[in-house]
């Protein structure tokens, strides 16, 4: 019988223009499980870690950047993996940065893009992924009383 784990994060990270947000997307390297793979920020949870902590850990590691801000989006994605016979449970955040801001990739990944929704959606391999930006999107650019989004208070997990 599979084992149902969570070790894993989903960061959907955008910024606001004036009339709309863009998704940043990162390009995974040949070597890495998924080559060349369009993703959002993502990672394990390390053991000492909440899944708060590892988002923004992940975020910095992968991409040099800080939120601004940070919620837990009212989603939690799953997955089946057959190297261990697991069903993954993944929480989703969304975290809003800084427009100038500029991007450092690591290793992990080849190069960045930033998108609108629909070219996130395109671009995005995982149904629940692509779920995920309409929800974030939904939240940002409508009725923002439709989800329960939680903002993250930063100054304790930063």
């Amino acid at each position: 019988m599979p084992k149902i784990k969570s070790n894993i994060i989903e960061n959907h990270i955008f910024r606001e223009s004036e009339s709309d947000i863009e998704f940043l997307l990162l390009k995974r390297s040949h070597d890495e499980i998924y080559p060349n793979l369009w993703q959002m920020v993502s990672g394990k949870i390390e053991p000492s870690e909440t899944a708060v902590n590892a988002a923004i850990r992940e975020l910095k590691e992968e991409t040099g950047l800080c939120p601004v801000k940070m919620w837990v989006a009212p989603s939690v994605n799953s997955f089946y993996l057959s190297l261990d016979d697991s069903i993954n449970l993944v929480p989703v955040f969304a975290s809003k940065v800084d427009n100038n801001n500029i991007i450092i990739l690591s290793d992990e990944h080849t190069e960045y893009r930033w998108v609108s929704k629909d070219n996130a959606k395109r671009m995005l391999a995982w149904k629940g992924q692509r779920d995920s930006v309409d929800i974030i999107y939904d939240y940002f650019q409508n009725d923002k009383s439709v989800f329960a989004f939680v903002e993250i208070e930063l100054t304790k997990n930063i």
